[in-house]
């Protein structure tokens, strides 16, 4: 069977060179504007209550959820005189406040009368109990060590080289860089992020907590996840990492604030790296980490920080 013999005038696709755009071009369109037209499309959407639902407190669970943080970046200090509040209680104002976050997602779920979202805020429920266990105990162990509730005082006795800071005073609390971590699990799994993202799980229960939200209610349960982990990231600088205080003993009035925004971004950045590196975990090991390995070694961690601090 012979090929038949192309027309006469007949353009080969093969020998035609494809178009393509400028790579300045490319680079900018290239996903670049996902994130703005995803922002004004919820923010064009009209907010629908389903019907049956419990329209007062469907209304106000993305409120609950989004006004904790931004009352507990008040008294977060970004720089040496850079504060909204300087409370001699500030610690305990951030935790008193974070904790209506979880009430708020259960309340989201329960409002909606839907069975995937009622589910999932049972185990936001569990999940925020067991991991606030460990971290109130971390917290605690570092009330030992500095004394004070005071977010300002705490930066100021981590002064000097970045030896000071209180995740290297291992001479305190020989496990003082495990009880950093120990934090830092903890409120991943407070801010709901991955691998302990069960308040939406999206594989698993359509969207969580918010499957029958939409427009600016699903945005506001999202702006508020992202606020968590940038107070959560601030109070771990705060805690751990010497606040605005400079790594090298020096540069510390003036470059404050950006010594603590560049501590902030990098946790905020493991965060998200962590977020697109290890996949969700199952309910029942999230529950297993917290109730038989960091409960029990935080606890460990706060008798032995006791102890060292009688013995010095």
């Amino acid at each position: 069977m012979t090929t038949p013999e192309p027309l006469a005038g007949a353009v080969n696709v093969a020998d035609v060179e494809p178009v393509v755009p400028p790579a300045t071009v490319t680079s900018f369109v290239a996903g670049l504007l996902q994130p703005v037209a995803d922002g004004i499309k919820l923010l064009a959407k009209q907010i629908m209550v389903p019907p049956g639902t419990d329209a007062l407190w469907f209304r106000a669970a993305p409120l609950m959820v989004m006004a904790p943080p931004l009352m507990c970046l008040a008294v977060i200090p970004f720089g040496a005189n850079l504060v909204a509040r300087d409370l001699n209680i500030g610690l305990l104002l951030v935790f008193s406040f974070g904790s209506i976050n979880v009430m708020a997602l259960m309340l989201g779920g329960w409002a909606s009368r839907n069975k995937f979202a009622i589910i999932s805020s049972a185990r936001v429920v569990s999940q925020n109990v067991a991991y606030e266990i460990p971290m109130l105990l971390v917290v605690i162990t570092m009330l030992m060590v500095t004394g004070t509730m005071n977010l300002n005082e705490i930066i100021h006795q981590q002064a000097g080289w970045f030896w000071n800071w209180n995740v290297f005073k291992v001479w305190v609390n020989p496990l003082m860089p495990v009880t950093f971590v120990i934090f830092f699990i903890c409120m991943l799994a407070e801010t709901n992020r991955a691998p302990f993202d069960m308040a939406e799980a999206e594989s698993e229960l359509v969207a969580g907590a918010f499957t029958e939200y939409g427009g600016m209610g699903f945005g506001v349960f999202f702006m508020a996840e992202y606020a968590n982990i940038v107070v959560g990231c601030c109070l771990a600088t705060i805690l751990f990492l010497g606040g605005w205080q400079s790594p090298f003993g020096a540069l510390s009035g003036v470059l404050g604030p950006l010594w603590f925004l560049l501590k902030m971004y990098a946790l905020i950045f493991t965060v998200i790296w962590i977020r697109w590196t290890f996949p969700r975990t199952q309910f029942y090991s999230l529950l297993n980490l917290s109730w038989k390995i960091l409960i029990p070694l935080s606890l460990f961690t706060l008798v032995l920080t006791g102890v060292m601090i009688k013995i010095i």
